[in-house]
């Protein structure tokens, strides 16, 4: 299968680094020419537009910053619906809107081709290994055909359902990963200013009820003081405002997102749109004039798991006991 990839960005380039690394037809695109390059240099094919991409592979992959971005790269003169033909099919790989990605997948089935939303979940290094998570919505059948992509790309594979079930899925996930960071942000300050040390609160916390996938890695970086997680403030604004933006849509009174909301919006303001987003613990550090910091932590995570194939997880069901009398 010839494999079409858009975006290389911090996730994007580690995606795509594993289709390479595995052997696949790899053709790319991104406006850093220099990540090209990069490609190019270990074996792939550039294209000189999204239209030129889409006409030359089976499959087109596009992983990008905003529902606006793929819009234009998808609609465009020379984007990718305009050179999709039957059989093709378009994998949306970012964090997105629901609505726009079924509105998307339309425009593609109207040319006779085949779209799923599969965003990503994990973090850029498990991206960089293959052993990232995957919710992959769609048909069924066009889910099987791009499985063996898909299980190249990342370990754990979820079928989530219907095109843009995926998109929702991913920004319900993201929003709770969101909310705890910023509950540990607190955590760590109160820790501090109550006499506590730094590497026993983090042991404490991720031996106990309090632990949690993103204490075990954006902590470890907190701490350390890097702060790099590869996510910056901005891409937190957007994925909480597209699960705010759902909620509100199902008119769901929810009221913890909405102060997340406004705890990043003003995170974004004073210290920028790419700065990495644990750093909004210094907007408690600044307020209390204290450094979280510890002794022993890592400057960025890696995945120490090796690379392995991926697989087809499947949701728990309740099942009833039939119970003989």
């Amino acid at each position: 299968m010839k494999i079409g990839f858009i975006g290389l960005g911090n996730v994007g380039s580690k995606l795509a680094g594993s289709l390479l690394r595995n052997g696949f037809d790899l053709t790319v695109r991104d406006l850093d020419n220099a990540l090209v390059r990069s490609f190019v240099d270990r074996g792939a094919a550039a294209a000189a537009s999204p239209r030129e991409m889409t006409q030359k592979v089976d499959l087109v992959i596009t992983c990008l910053p905003s529902p606006a971005v793929c819009a234009t790269v998808m609609e465009s003169e020379d984007g990718v619906i305009a050179g999709l033909s039957k059989g093709k099919i378009w994998l949306e790989m970012s964090t997105t809107d629901a609505e726009e990605i079924v509105r998307l997948a339309q425009a593609v089935e109207s040319k006779g081709a085949a779209a799923m939303d599969c965003p990503v979940s994990g973090g850029c290094h498990r991206a960089a290994t293959g052993n990232i998570s995957i919710f992959a919505g769609g048909d069924r059948q066009t889910f099987d055909r791009v499985l063996p992509v898909l299980t190249t790309l990342g370990r754990r594979i979820l079928h989530t359902g219907p095109i843009g079930s995926a998109s929702v899925l991913k920004v319900v996930t993201n929003y709770l990963a969101t909310a705890n960071l910023a509950a540990l942000a607190e955590a760590f300050v109160v820790a501090q200013k109550a006499g506590m040390d730094m590497n026993t609160t983090y042991e404490a916390i991720r031996i106990s009820s309090g632990n949690s996938f993103v204490h075990e890695t954006e902590s470890q970086v907190i701490l350390n003081g890097s702060r790099d997680i590869n996510f910056t403030m901005d891409l937190v604004v957007k994925d909480v405002g597209l699960f705010d933006k759902l909620a509100r849509v199902k008119e769901v009174p929810v009221e913890i997102s909405p102060l997340i909301l406004k705890i990043f919006e003003n995170g974004r303001d004073r210290y920028g749109p790419r700065e990495f987003s644990p750093n909004i613990i210094r907007r408690l550090e600044e307020a209390c004039g204290v450094r979280i910091s510890g002794t022993g932590f890592p400057a960025e995570m890696t995945d120490d798991e090796p690379e392995e194939a991926g697989y087809e997880v499947s949701p728990k069901r309740k099942v009833r006991m039939k119970i003989e009398k």
